[in-house]
């Protein structure tokens, strides 16, 4: 092999991993970026590289392979903390830095920072690379780690500011990436036979045994596995907000999201249940509302690829260390088939009484609008191809709630916590399923944080659909700012309410479509406008500021 240039291996090592895009801010490795383009790579200038992260994490869990983002010296603070997101949500990211090269190091080079420290807390790893004879090894192990054992982001730091130190270098020859690490899982492995066959036995006593799904289905791609084994052996299943989508809404064993941004026929369900098997989950506080869903004592099964996790937070319990789409299908085998109808029954009785008493909501004439009538509405007009990605905090608990997903093609992402993430996520996914309808459900507060990210959207086409659930606050934080301001006189609208602003008129200055919608019986009409545009679009929908989500039930 003749003489190579590092940008043009770390170009050639991403196309070898299947990497189509790639998501940056720059300044950053200009000559591996020109080489991109000679190999077809399509390369998305943000206008942060916090939104350059999400926009990564969108397209990662909509393609299921690793993302790639990238920032130079400087950017590389604001790219870690754009990482948490994906950390958290397990989403395998590739992020490249470029850094002040070794002979720089130590004497007040410009722009430079320790960058180890600050990614130690956001990835599983981050790994320098300080002459280009390391490039192929360590790029080859970032895509490796990003989509093995428990995923998530791995961060290579290159020599270089903007990385052209290692861009620049010739490299007489190197080993292509023979076997690339280029979906996720990178393996499937299956739990022991002894431990299917304690399990399966656990779950034929069972009178009352439910699946509580979590995103490790979603990464594990494992959403047919687990209606399988759940019809087979007849289980009602209740999801976190990440599993929202893997059961249409009509099926008869779906009970809901549940937990702590949840419904409260599905956290009715785990509190009645005799054994709830923990479905890909490392059951966090939210999926078990501090860990009372389900009470202690409770047996509890539990399928997670990270061991270290089972049965951190409910000892005794059965841990199945491994692939979570092969461990359901393990249970299919292993487990008889049963009918349970009293348990059935009892299961669509608590869903039928959260229906009725969410139905006055949902069809709410009042104005400004109920959001829970906005879901209702959009829950209607949502096409079957739908990828729904929502913002956090109010976004994502009022719309995995109140809207319904009725069909198996339809998806949901959310954020894992950042607020903000929702709209340049919904540009990564778009880029991903350019053919599918991607719709973005978000606040004022949240769309705020990457509005400039509409350009990038009108300069590559993204014709997403942004609705906002625009009541010019904070939301969330109502109930606990009313109980700090009880019996005190003061301003409390201040540390949460906003100026209202016109969002459909903003996307209109910037050249997209904006539609205003004060009344829920307009949101059909400016969806179906939505539908048939050739521009993104965004609905600016007024709603009410004095809403609240319902709080989580209890036992």
């Amino acid at each position: 092999m003749s003489s190579i240039t590092g940008g043009r291996v770390i170009a050639e090592m991403l196309q070898a991993h299947g990497v189509e895009h790639v998501f940056f801010m720059d300044a950053i490795l200009r000559r591996g970026l020109v080489e991109m383009e000679a190999l077809g790579i399509k390369r998305i200038l943000a206008h942060s590289e916090i939104a350059a992260v999400y926009m990564a994490d969108g397209y990662s869990r909509v393609k299921g392979k690793p993302g790639v983002c990238m920032a130079q010296s400087v950017g590389a603070a604001n790219l870690a903390a754009g990482l948490q997101d994906p950390f958290f949500a397990q989403t395998p990211l590739v992020a490249l830095t470029g850094r002040q090269p070794a002979p720089m190091q130590y004497r007040n080079a410009y722009q430079e920072l320790p960058h180890e420290p600050l990614f130690r807390s956001t990835t599983k790893n981050s790994m320098r690379v300080d002459t280009i004879e390391q490039l192929p090894h360590i790029l080859h192990q970032a895509f490796r780690e990003a989509v093995t054992g428990r995923s998530g982001p791995v961060h290579v730091d290159i020599a270089g500011h903007t990385g052209d130190a290692i861009a620049s270098a010739k490299l007489d020859e190197y080993q292509p990436a023979a076997r690339p690490f280029s979906t996720l899982p990178g393996f499937r492995p299956p739990a022991e036979d002894r431990l299917i066959e304690e399990a399966a036995q656990l779950i034929s006593r069972a009178e009352r045994p439910v699946i509580v799904a979590d995103q490790g289905i979603c990464l594990s791609r494992a959403e047919k596995a687990l209606r399988q084994f759940a019809e087979h052996s007849s289980i009602p299943v209740v999801t976190s907000l990440d599993a929202k989508a893997v059961l249409p809404e009509g099926h008869p064993l779906n009970g809901g999201v549940a937990g702590t941004y949840s419904r409260a026929c599905a956290n009715q369900i785990v509190s009645a249940a005799d054994l709830v098997i923990f479905a890909g989950s490392i059951v966090g506080d939210h999926i078990s509302h501090n860990w009372t869903l389900p009470k202690q004592g409770v047996p509890v099964i539990q399928v997670d690829m990270d061991q270290a996790q089972l049965g951190r937070n409910y000892p005794g319990t059965l841990g199945l260390p491994g692939d979570v789409r092969t461990i359901l299908e393990q249970l299919t085998k292993a487990c008889p088939s049963v009918e349970r109808p009293e348990w059935r029954a009892r299961v669509q009785e608590f869903v039928r009484a959260w229906n009725a008493a969410a139905a006055p909501s949902r069809t709410s004439d009042a104005t400004p609008i109920r959001p829970e009538r906005l879901c209702a509405e959009l829950s209607e007009v949502l096409p079957p191809n739908a990828i729904l990605v929502s913002d956090t905090g109010y976004s994502s608990q009022w719309s995995g709630t109140y809207v319904e997903l009725r069909h198996e093609g339809q998806r949901y992402l959310r954020a894992a916590g950042s607020l903000g993430w929702g709209f340049p996520a919904s540009l990564g996914a778009k880029l991903a399923a350019p053919d599918a309808t991607v719709v973005c459900f978000t606040g004022d507060g949240g769309f705020m944080y990457h509005l400039p990210e509409l350009e990038t959207a009108l300069r590559w086409g993204l014709n997403t659909i942004t609705v906002v659930n625009n009541n010019h606050c904070l939301a969330q934080g109502a109930r606990s700012i009313l109980s700090a301001y009880e019996g005190v006189n003061g301003n409390r609208e201040e540390i949460y309410h906003y100026r209202p602003m016109n969002f459909a008129a903003i996307a209109q200055a910037m050249g997209a479509v904006g539609i205003r919608v004060n009344h829920p019986s307009e949101f059909a009409a400016a969806f179906a406008q939505a539908l048939a545009s050739d521009l993104p679009v965004v609905i600016d929908v007024v709603t009410d500021p004095d809403a609240l989500a319902p709080l989580a039930w209890t036992p």
